[in-house]
C-alpha cells in the first residue's frame, strides 16, 4: 500500500466522497504518474504502451463492483494529459468513479486533460461518476478539460453523473455518445462557477439504434462575473426518444447561455428540449430567513438543493 501525502488524501476525500481505498480494482494518478493500482477477479487494469493512460478490462461476470480511478494534480505549472479506455463486456454491471482534483499553491497554471472512452457491450449496466474540484491559495489557474466518448451496445444502460464542485477556473467539457438498439442513456450534469471562472459544456448524443432513448439534465449556478455556456445536442437517426432539460440559476453579474439542439433524421424520432434561466426565488429566500438563516445561508441551502 502506497502512503499518500496529506494534500492528496484531502483532495481524494472530496472528489471520491471519502470512499477511495487501495483495494479491489483501482488506479490513482498523481502529477502525471500512476502511483498505485490494483486488480480484482473480474476487472483488470493495464498501463498503455503507446501513450499516457490505462486500459480497464471489465468482464461479463462483474456484478455490482465499483472501480475508482481518481486523478490528483498538486504541482503548480503541470499539464497532465491522459487517455483511459474502458472495455466492458456483455452483461457486466459496474460503477466507475473517477474525478480530478487540482491543488495549486503556485503562480503557474495547472491543468488536467482526461480523454475517457467507453466501449460498452450488450445487456450491460454502467454508471460513471466524475467530480471536478480545485483548491489552493496560489494565483495560478486550475484548468480541467475532460473529453468523454461513449459507445453503448444493444440493450445496455449507461448513467453519466458529472459535477463541478468549486474552484475550477476554466473548463471545456466535450461529451459524445453513440447508441445502438434499445440502449438507454441517463445524463446528469451539475456545475457551479464564481468569480471570473468560465465553463463550456458540449454534449452530442446520436441515437442510432431503434428504440434507443436518452435523458439529459443539466443544472448550473453562475455567481460573480463567471460565464457558462451549455450546448447539448440530440440526434435521432432511428425510431427513438430523447429529452433535454437545462436549468440554471444566475446571480450577481454572471452570464449563462443555454443552446439546446435537437435534430431528427427519422419519422419516428421523438425529441424534446427545455431550457430555463432565472434568479433565486424571493419567496424561498424569505421563508428560509424566517427560520433564522442569514441571507447567505439561505442562498446556500437553495443552491445545494437545486444542484442535488
Amino acid at each position: 500500500m502506497v502512503k499518500l501525502d496529506q494534500v492528496t488524501e484531502e483532495v481524494l476525500n472530496v472528489i471520491n466522497d471519502n470512499k477511495f481505498s487501495q483495494s479491489g480494482a483501482f488506479n490513482l494518478r498523481q502529477n502525471g504518474t500512476s502511483i498505485c493500482h490494483g486488480d480484482s477477479e473480474h476487472i483488470k487494469i493495464k498501463k498503455k504502451e503507446d501513450k499516457p493512460g490505462i486500459n480497464i478490462y471489465i468482464d461479463g461476470e462483474t456484478k455490482g463492483e465499483v472501480v475508482y480511478i481518481p486523478v490528483v494534480v498538486s504541482v503548480s505549472g503541470m499539464t497532465d494529459l491522459v487517455y483511459n479506455d474502458f472495455y466492458i463486456e456483455d452483461g457486466a454491471d459496474v460503477s466507475i468513479v473517477a474525478g480530478c482534483g487540482i491543488h495549486n499553491s503556485g503562480c503557474n497554471e495547472s491543468r488536467h486533460d482526461g480523454i475517457h472512452t467507453f466501449h460498452v457491450g450488450k445487456n450491460a449496466n454502467v454508471r460513471y461518476e466524475e467530480k471536478h474540484y480545485g483548491e489552493g491559495n496560489g494565483t495560478g489557474g486550475k484548468v480541467l478539460n475532460p473529453v468523454t466518448n461513449i459507445y453503448i451496445g444493444e440493450n445496455s444502460v449507461f448513467t453519466l453523473d458529472t459535477a463541478q464542485i468549486k474552484g475550477v477556473d476554466s473548463t471545456v467539457r466535450e461529451t459524445m455518445v453513440e447508441m445502438e438498439k434499445d440502449a438507454k442513456l441517463y445524463v446528469t450534469e451539475r456545475l457551479m462557477t464564481e468569480g471570473e471562472q468560465t465553463a463550456e459544456s458540449n454534449i452530442e448524443v446520436r441515437l442510432n439504434g431503434e428504440d434507443s432513448s436518452a435523458q439529459i439534465i443539466s443544472r448550473s449556478v453562475g455567481k460573480g462575473r463567471s460565464v457558462q455556456t451549455f450546448h447539448p445536442k440530440a440526434v435521432g437517426n432511428n425510431k427513438c426518444q430523447a429529452h433535454i432539460q437545462c436549468d440554471s440559476i444566475i446571480m450577481d453579474d454572471a452570464e449563462v447561455g443555454s443552446i439546446p439542439e435537437i435534430r431528427a433524421r427519422n419519422l419516428n424520432a421523438a425529441i424534446i428540449h427545455e431550457a430555463a434561466i432565472g434568479r433565486i426565488n424571493d419567496e424561498q429566500l424569505l421563508k428560509l430567513r424566517t427560520l433564522g438563516l442569514t441571507e447567505e445561508e439561505a442562498e446556500n441551502v437553495i443552491i445545494q438543493n437545486f444542484l442535488n
